[in-house]
C-alpha cells in the first residue's frame, strides 16, 4: 500500500510501468513510483541506474515508450517542459540553468513575467511576489544582485525560487547538495523541509546515502533501470542501500594504508595566481607533494582552489612563483607539456576543460595521448589500436554505455566523469592533480575511484587532491592544508585530524583561534599550524 493509499487520497504523483528504450539501452525497464503530497522522496541508484532518465521523463524533455504519468489521481500526458510547469511540476537541473549577467530577479521571472500590460513588464508585482516567496521560505537573497556574484549555495536557491515563482506543486532536484558545502547543504536541507510541511512534493536525487537518510521521508533505488527496492530511513543503514545500489556489499570507507613518502615531487614556491578578472586570488602559496604522498587541500569552493590548480596544471599563467616537478622548473608550461612531464589531471569542470562532449567516447578516452604510438604513427592515427584501448577502459572502470563509438553527452554525468578518470589514471604518472574527483559518482564507482588513487600513491605518485567533500579530503589525505582566501592557513596530519578543527579553519581562516597564525608553508611533518 502506498503513503498516499495510506491517508484515503491519491498520490500528488504516481509513474505507473514507465519504460523508456535508446538504441542498445533500456533505461528505465517498467519503473512504478509514487510521491505523496508533504512527502521528500529520495531516489538512489548507480551512475546510469535511470534516475535522471525518469525524471526526464516527468518533466517532458523525453517520451516514455511504455507507462502512464498521474497527477493527483487523474492520467496526464506530458509532451514538453512546457506542459510539466503548467501542471506544477519543476526541475532543477544539476548544473544550474541561469543566466550571469541578470539580476536574481530577472532570472526568476523570465520565461514566466508578469505583465502591466502587452508591452511592459510589472516589476513592482514581480518583486512583490519574490520578496512574499522569500520571506515565506526563509531565502535570503538580494533580487537586485547579479546571479554571477553570488556563491554555488545562492545560486541554488534562485533555482528553488524560479520553481515556487511558478507555484511548483511537486519539485525534482537532481544532485542539488553536489557542489555545496556542508553548512549550505544544512540550509538546503532545512528549506526543503519547508516546502514539505507547506504540502508540496520533492523527489529528491542524490547518490549521498547519508544525505537521503538525513532529509528523505522514503527512499526508492534503482538499479540498471529497474526498481530494486523501497525502504524508510528508520529503517534502513548506509550499508543496505549501497549494496542495493551496487548489487554487491561496498566499503563506504577505503582503508587508505600507510604512505611511504619519497623525496618531494611537486614544490610550490611563492605562486602568485589572479583570476579572469586580474583580481589576485592566490598571493603566494608555497608547499610541496612527495613521492608516494596525497597532500588534500580542504576549503569552501571559491577561496582560490581552483586557480591554483589551474596555474599547476597548465591552464592558467602564474603571476608570480615557481613550480617544479621532478626537480624541473615547469612554471608557465602549457597542458600538454605538463601532461608530457608524467602529470595526470582531473578537472573540476570536466564539461569546460575534460571532455569534448560531441566527440565519441573512444576519442575523448584519448584527448592527451592520441598522437603518440600507439594510437598514432607520424601523422597517421590507428583507430584500431584507439577502439581496443576504450574498450579496454570502459571494462576496467565500469563506463556505463551503449559503446564506446556513442557520442560522450548521452552519458550520464557520473559516466563522463569516469570517462576523464579512466584516461588521466590508465598510464605512469609523476604528479596526479585531482580536483573534485568523485563529484557526481555513487558508492560504487566512488569506492573504485578511491582505490585507484591509493595505488597510484602506493606506486609511488605524488597526488594534490581538490575536494569539496571534507569526509573525502580526511579519509583520503595523508596530509590536509586549508586554503582560505587564497592562502594556505593550517596544515593537519590526514590521520589524527578533527573534523571540527578543520572545519573551523575552512570558515574563518583560524582568525578567532589565539594560537592560530594566517598563513602557514606545508613541511610535510604533518603538524597543525
Amino acid at each position: 500500500m502506498t503513503q498516499g493509499e495510506s491517508t484515503g487520497t491519491a498520490p500528488a504523483l504516481e509513474m505507473r510501468g514507465i519504460t523508456k528504450r535508446y538504441p542498445g539501452v533500456v533505461a528505465n525497464d517498467h519503473i512504478s513510483l509514487d510521491v505523496a503530497r508533504g512527502e521528500i522522496h529520495a531516489l538512489l541508484g548507480e551512475n546510469g541506474a535511470g534516475k535522471t532518465t525518469l525524471m526526464n521523463v516527468l518533466y517532458g524533455l523525453a517520451r516514455p515508450n511504455e507507462g502512464q504519468i498521474l497527477l493527483r489521481g487523474e492520467p496526464v500526458q506530458i509532451a514538453s517542459p512546457a506542459d510539466a510547469i503548467a501542471r506544477g511540476i519543476s526541475m532543477v537541473h544539476q548544473h544550474f540553468m541561469l543566466v550571469p549577467v541578470l539580476s536574481v530577479a530577472e532570472n526568476v521571472i523570465l520565461g514566466a513575467e508578469t505583465m502591466a500590460n502587452r508591452v511592459f513588464v510589472d516589476r513592482r508585482e514581480a518583486s512583490r511576489r519574490i520578496a512574499d516567496l522569500a520571506s515565506r521560505f526563509g531565502f535570503e537573497l538580494d533580487p537586485d544582485a547579479k546571479v554571477a556574484s553570488l556563491s554555488v549555495g545562492q545560486q541554488q536557491r534562485v533555482e528553488i525560487l524560479k520553481a515556487l515563482y511558478r507555484d511548483a506543486q511537486i519539485l525534482v532536484l537532481d544532485e542539488p547538495t553536489a557542489v555545496l558545502t556542508p553548512q549550505e547543504t544544512d540550509e538546503i536541507f532545512g528549506l526543503l523541509r519547508r516546502l514539505a510541511a507547506d504540502g508540496r512534493s520533492i523527489v529528491f536525487i542524490s547518490h549521498k546515502l547519508y544525505e537521503v537518510l538525513e532529509v528523505a521521508d522514503r527512499i526508492t533505488v534503482i538499479r540498471r533501470g529497474r526498481v530494486i527496492g523501497e525502504r524508510r530511513p528508520a529503517e534502513t543503514t548506509e550499508g543496505e542501500l549501497a549494496e542495493l545500489m551496487v548489487g554487491r556489499a561496498v566499503e563506504l570507507t577505503v582503508d587508505r594504508g600507510v604512505s611511504h613518502a619519497g623525496e618531494p615531487m611537486l614544490s610550490v614556491d611563492g605562486l602568485r595566481v589572479s583570476d579572469d578578472r586580474h583580481h589576485e586570488v592566490v598571493p603566494g602559496a608555497t608547499f610541496h607533494i612527495r613521492a608516494g604522498e596525497i597532500l588534500g587541500i580542504a576549503g569552501v569552493a571559491g577561496n582560490g582552489q581552483d586557480e591554483l590548480v589551474e596555474a599547476i596544471v597548465g591552464l592558467r599563467p602564474p603571476s608570480g612563483g615557481k613550480v617544479t616537478l621532478a626537480d624541473r622548473d615547469v612554471t608557465g608550461f602549457s597542458p600538454r607539456q605538463m601532461n608530457e612531464a608524467g602529470t595526470g589531471y582531473v578537472p573540476g569542470d570536466r564539461h569546460r576543460f575534460g571532455l569534448i562532449l560531441a566527440f565519441p567516447v573512444h576519442d575523448n578516452l584519448v584527448l592527451t595521448s592520441y598522437y603518440r604510438p600507439p594510437f598514432a604513427r607520424g601523422i597517421l592515427r590507428s583507430d584500431d589500436a584507439i577502439l581496443e584501448s576504450a574498450k579496454a577502459q570502459v571494462e576496467r572502470f565500469d563506463i556505463r554505455t551503449p559503446g564506446v563509438d556513442v557520442q560522450t553527452a548521452t552519458l550520464s554525468g557520473g559516466n563522463q566523469q569516469k570517462v576523464v578518470v579512466a584516461r588521466e589514471f590508465d598510464r605512469p604518472l609523476k604528479l596526479l592533480v585531482l580536483d573534485q574527483p568523485t563529484r557526481g559518482l555513487d558508492v560504487g564507482s566512488i569506492e573504485f575511484i578511491h582505490r585507484q588513487i591509493i595505488a597510484k600513491r602506493d606506486a609511488g605518485t605524488a597526488v594534490l587532491l581538490v575536494s569539496a567533500e571534507l569526509d573525502e579530503v580526511m579519509e583520503m589525505s595523508d596530509r590536509i592544508a586549508v586554503m582560505y582566501r587564497g592562502r594556505l592557513v593550517a596544515e593537519f596530519d590526514g590521520r589524527t585530524a578533527e573534523k571540527s578543527d578543520v572545519g573551523l579553519y575552512m570558515a574563518t581562516g583560524g582568525r578567532d583561534v589565539s594560537s592560530g597564525p594566517d598563513e602557514v608553508t606545508t613541511d610535510g611533518d604533518g603538524a597543525k599550524a
